[in-house]
């Protein structure tokens, strides 16, 4: 009876082993063949920070243009998320929605410097 009792055991043990090494592939996670294409991109794939602006269409915002006029004490007011940066600030004037004003201008209409900093001396 007892080794009737431990073969059942042991073979429940080796079948449930069999069972807890399968995986089952996630719907959401990216596939495989996206990973060459992300190292031929130059590393960007050791870098999540790069990876965002190797992508096509997605401009990496320090690299965009400035927009036209600002300086004299001016700030570039970023419409969408009620930020403004300081001039020589590396998204100075190159967010896709934003315009020109003086601080306190941008100030009172709602808007804070990045990260609670003034740009007046």
């Amino acid at each position: 009876m007892k080794k009737l009792l431990l073969s059942a055991t042991l073979t429940l043990f080796m079948a449930s082993a069999a069972f807890a090494q399968t995986t089952v592939p996630n719907p959401v996670a990216p596939t495989t063949a996206t990973a060459p294409a992300k190292a031929a991109t130059g590393g960007a794939a050791a870098n999540p920070a790069k990876a965002d602006s190797a992508k096509p269409g997605k401009a990496d915002k320090a690299q965009m243009e400035q927009a036209p006029g600002g300086g004299d004490g001016k700030v570039w007011a970023n419409e969408s998320s009620k930020v403004y940066h300081c001039e020589g600030d590396k998204y100075y004037g190159k967010t896709k929605k934003g315009s020109y004003m003086v601080e306190a201008d941008a100030k009172a209409k709602g808007f804070h410097g990045v990260k609670g900093k003034t740009c007046s001396k």
